[in-house]
């Protein structure tokens, strides 16, 4: 059956790099300006798909899903049958579709219950997507939303260590300018210290000399 709806349903499958596998979205590398719209909260441009090619694996489950809920008797895919079979046919299409009609009256089938079971496939598919893409959605969490996050952590980590690195900076400044202060207050002290000292020895030379010369006066005077 899988293999009578392939037939009845032309599309261009795209192959999957690997059999077996189920294909993974394609990731792209994040410049710095997109990963700054992640971790600001921009809003992100829609995708376009529209170059995008059917996967043979996704062009399967769906025509499976379509399969498992087929209808009983003659209904929309019959007469898709019908129409392909008059495709060889020299005829307009709405001939073709008259046609096809026409074989599908001798079924019981009505142009009503053939667009109703049509809306029927139509929903199965959309049953379809909505399982795709809340399984999208999960493996956007898992592998889009926590990269998001981290990038929204390490931004916020390197403003706190940029701040501190201006703090510490800044603290720098003050304690360079400290120790220009404290060596000119040592240069001072050690002026006056000096200039003490070289008093207290002026005075002690002095003093001393005086001494000296009355002792070597004494000695010379007084025998």
């Amino acid at each position: 059956m899988l293999k009578k709806l392939k037939s009845l349903f032309i599309v261009d499958e795209g192959e999957s790099k690997e059999e077996g596998q189920t294909p993974k979205v394609e990731e792209k590398i994040v410049s710095k300006e997109q990963s700054r719209q992640i971790s600001g909260g921009a809003q992100k441009a829609p995708v376009d798909y529209s170059s995008a090619k059917p996967d043979k694996k996704f062009v399967d489950v769906l025509l499976k899903a379509i399969e498992a809920n087929n209808l009983e008797g003659f209904d929309y895919l019959e007469f898709k049958q019908s129409l392909q079979n008059l495709s060889n046919v020299d005829m307009d299409e709405g001939t073709r579709y008259q046609s096809a009609m026409a074989m599908a009256k001798t079924m019981g089938a009505t142009p009503a219950n053939l667009k109703q079971s049509a809306h029927h496939y139509l929903n199965v598919l959309k049953k379809e997507e909505s399982k795709f893409l809340d399984a999208v959605k999960n493996q956007r969490s898992r592998q889009i939303g926590d990269r998001e996050k981290r990038l929204i952590n390490l931004e916020k980590l390197i403003k706190e260590k940029e701040a501190k690195i201006t703090q510490l900076q800044q603290e720098i400044e003050g304690h360079k300018k400290e120790l220009e202060g404290a060596r000119g207050e040592i240069n001072k002290a050690t002026a006056k210290v000096e200039a003490t000292k070289g008093g207290f020895l002026a005075a002690y030379s002095s003093v001393v000399k005086q001494i000296q010369s009355d002792i070597a006066k004494m000695e010379s005077h007084l025998k």
